[in-house]
């Protein structure tokens, strides 16, 4: 007798029933070719490729990998030849780096589609599936219990609820034209934004705006403010907390010896030796706000640009291409710092002041 709780055994030459989802069968176990594969003929739900059109997928993959190899190459050699320095080189490093990237990806993507399509072979496989459509029966018991969950829900019997419901839903469909709005200007728009800050405007009363320290608020007295090698974060009065403003305004304040200030830094906007900078790395906008008190860098901690503070904030290391800008500054009546007028050179990076820079030129004509 035969045991019906166990598999039939299957007779000898006969072969077995593949899992679905499984590799065939194969003896051979070189990935990249040396051992001879016996094929998957005979196999149950396989269709092995010819030879004909492995061999033709074979070299256009390979074709396609080869574009990959040289798209990568021309990556590298782009991101080393074109360096940005202006608008026009930035587009032409854009578009060579993109372009490249491209070749690379796509020629990577087509060879592996070929590889599957016209090399590997192909399975033939059948799921076996009831019928889908239920019976009369359940159709009219699923239909009976939502008509029921509807006349609970009270949507139909209730009309304030619904058209309040739907009312307080209409304003939901205005998000998504808020998120885009709040996404910033327009682009044209950057550069005369930027230029200006709130240190170019008078307070109420028509005087001056003061320099506050960040974070209390206090006005400094320059008297005060007298130990060569000080530093302070500085913002305007009356913006302590606009974000906004103090994105384009926020100041470091430095202490020297008159000695120490050299030919790049503009004498007339200092006092007895302070001199204030934007603190917006002209790189792509990071606090610039370490100082090193001995040789008077400050250094921006994202890209690591350093600036000379004791000649201008000019530029001696890192990827930023223009000094800090600096601001105008005085005492007022009781002594306190003020701003006298705003930065004379947009602050922050400084790939929107060649824009504004180029847009200039074109409004003169070519002519600077």
């Amino acid at each position: 007798m035969t045991d019906n709780n166990h598999d039939i055994e299957q007779p000898e030459g006969r072969v077995p029933k593949r899992v679905i989802g499984t590799p065939s069968p194969a003896t051979g176990t070189s990935v990249l070719g040396g051992d001879e594969r016996p094929g998957d003929r005979g196999v149950p739900g396989v269709v092995p490729q010819s030879e004909e059109t492995a061999r033709k997928g074979e070299r256009i993959a390979a074709f396609c990998f080869l574009l990959t190899l040289l798209g990568g190459i021309a990556f590298i050699v782009s991101y080393v030849v074109f360096q940005v320095g202006d608008i026009d080189s930035a587009r032409t490093s854009n578009v060579a780096l993109g372009g490249s990237l491209a070749l690379a990806l796509l020629s990577m993507a087509a060879g592996m589609v070929v590889w599957v399509r016209l090399v590997m072979p192909k399975y033939n496989m059948v799921q076996e599936r009831h019928t889908m459509a239920s019976d009369g029966q359940t159709r009219e018991y699923v239909t009976e219990t939502f008509k029921h969950g509807v006349d609970e829900s009270g949507f139909v019997k209730r009309p304030l609820l619904r058209r309040t419901l739907l009312l307080a839903a209409a304003p939901l469909g205005l998000v998504p034209l808020v998120v885009l709005r709040d996404l910033g200007p327009r682009y044209s728009d950057f550069p005369e934004k930027l230029r200006h800050t709130v240190w170019g405007e008078k307070t109420k009363n028509g005087k001056p705006r003061r320099l506050v320290v960040e974070g209390t608020g206090a006005p400094i007295r320059a008297a005060d403010f007298n130990s060569p090698g000080g530093i302070l974060s500085v913002v305007p009065e009356g913006y302590e907390h606009d974000l906004n403003a103090l994105a384009k305004a926020t100041l470091i304040l430095l202490k020297f010896r008159p000695e120490e200030l050299k030919s790049g830094t503009n004498l007339n906007w200092t006092h007895d030796g302070i001199v204030a900078y934007s603190k917006i790395c002209t790189h792509v906008g990071c606090p610039a706000a370490l100082y090193e008190q001995t040789t008077h860098h400050i250094l921006c901690p994202c890209h690591q640009s350093t600036f000379d503070a004791a000649d201008g904030a000019k530029v001696i290391f890192g990827p930023a291409a223009r000094p800090l800008p600096q601001l105008p500054i005085a005492v007022d009546e009781e002594g306190f710092l003020v701003a006298t007028a705003d930065f004379a050179v947009p602050p922050g990076p400084s790939f929107w002041e060649r824009g504004d820079a180029e847009a200039t030129v074109r409004e003169n004509g070519g002519h600077a």
